[in-house]
């Protein structure tokens, strides 16, 4: 049924021409969600739409049928993807219920000594401070340098003073766009058996890695982010012999007549009806990034993160924070304007047309960290689809900035 459709409506990968991108506005604001998405995902998504709107296993009629093989197949995607073959993925309306749902699962598990990255989200952050307050965890932060290194020698000496139990690091700063050594961290956890969380919110479908590697428990995705699907999908991967209680409880079209959660994987943590529109978009989202490749999708948002930082350095009044030459970073870039707070830059942007994001960007520990607590920083972002034409109109309102002063 799905290839029907992409072969009725001649599905072609979009070229960046094909992107009538002509708001008037120039969008940075990519580490929220990336805009635009490619055209294939607009496409598929309408269409699918308008030829099948059932709910998946709720019914055993052709639609519902095939509304199951669209999940199963985008299911497949990722886990190719992202290497994890071998591991499980479930859906979740978002990366933040993503991370509760194995968070607090992992906390009902009995884990104790949690240690996290400074630069970690509030999805993260409110999540395991509700259950500090009550006693249950105690939460360290692992230690990063001045210049935003992860000292590793430092971090093992970590944990042979207080064993871990579980690690959570976000794999790319969503402030600073630092790439965290994931791997090497997780490694030195796995000596003490800790569990490891991996927020890839940043990075899946943008920087490989190896999910599938024996070292990573958890990799939470965003759908609407570096995976340029639509919001409302997301989820996580995970070892299937992980016995992760459930924290959300619902139907779920399986052993209806049972009242605890069903065994059985994704339907134990895939309560209620699927965002099938949502799967959709993410279906042709990763077909578009297998075409294009993730290789090919990073050196083009490397190049435009380098063009970003090159007109931003032309400004006597902007400091950019967090940017160290040894670093790696996906294409996220902080600043700080010089006798303009943050708040009132985001306003000064939006009138003369340009579209970033300012203040703590839900991450108050990662301004902590960089000395920007509390006024928070101006966020620029960028993506695949970053033009030329949004960069002469980031000039432009820098130059009107830079006048007025």
């Amino acid at each position: 049924f799905i290839e029907v459709i992409e072969k009725r409506q001649g599905l072609k990968v979009a070229c960046l021409e094909e992107i009538a991108f002509k708001q008037g506005w120039a969008y940075f604001d990519n580490a929220a969600t990336t805009f635009p998405k490619p055209e294939a995902v607009y496409t598929f998504m309408s269409d699918f739409y308008r030829s099948n709107g059932a709910s998946a296993g709720r019914g055993n009629y052709s639609a519902s049928l095939s509304a199951g093989a669209l999940i199963a197949e985008t299911r497949q995607l990722l886990q190719e993807l992202l290497h994890c073959q071998a591991k499980q993925v479930v859906f979740t309306p978002t990366a933040t219920i993503a991370l509760n749902i194995v968070l607090q699962g992992l906390v009902k598990m009995g884990v104790k000594e949690v240690y996290i990255s400074p630069f970690e989200h509030n999805a993260v952050t409110r999540t395991l401070h509700a259950f500090e307050v009550s006693g249950q965890i105690n939460v360290h932060k692992l230690v990063v340098s001045e210049s935003m290194v992860y000292d590793l020698e430092r971090i093992r000496y970590q944990f042979e003073e207080k064993r871990p139990d579980l690690i959570v690091v976000s794999h790319a700063s969503n402030v600073f766009g630092l790439i965290s050594p994931v791997e090497e961290i997780f490694r030195l956890g796995k000596q003490f058996d800790a569990y490891t969380v991996v927020d890839m919110a940043q990075t899946a479908g943008l920087v490989d890695c190896n999910v599938g590697s024996n070292v990573i428990d958890f990799a939470v995705f965003a759908g609407h982010k570096t995976l340029y699907g639509p919001t409302g999908i997301s989820g996580f991967m995970m070892k299937p012999e992980i016995k992760l209680p459930a924290v959300i409880f619902g139907g779920t079209g399986y052993e209806s007549a049972n009242q605890d959660m069903p065994l059985s994987l994704p339907e134990r943590y895939e309560m209620g009806t699927m965002n099938l529109i949502g799967v959709a978009g993410l279906h042709a989202a990763l077909k578009w990034i297998n075409d294009i490749s993730i290789s090919s999708l990073r050196e083009k948002e490397a190049q435009n993160r380098q063009r970003l930082l090159e007109i931003l350095d032309d400004y006597w009044f902007i400091k950019v924070v967090g940017n160290f030459p040894k670093n790696e970073y996906v294409g996220i870039v902080s600043c700080l304007i010089d006798g303009i707070s943050s708040d009132s830059a985001g306003k000064i942007f939006d009138e003369v047309g340009i579209a970033v994001r300012t203040g703590l960007q839900c991450a108050p520990l990662a301004h902590e960290f960089a000395g920007t607590y509390p006024a928070g920083t101006i966020r620029f972002s960028v993506s695949y689809f970053t033009t030329e034409q949004d960069f002469q109109e980031l000039i432009s309102a820098l130059d009107h900035i830079e006048e007025n002063i």
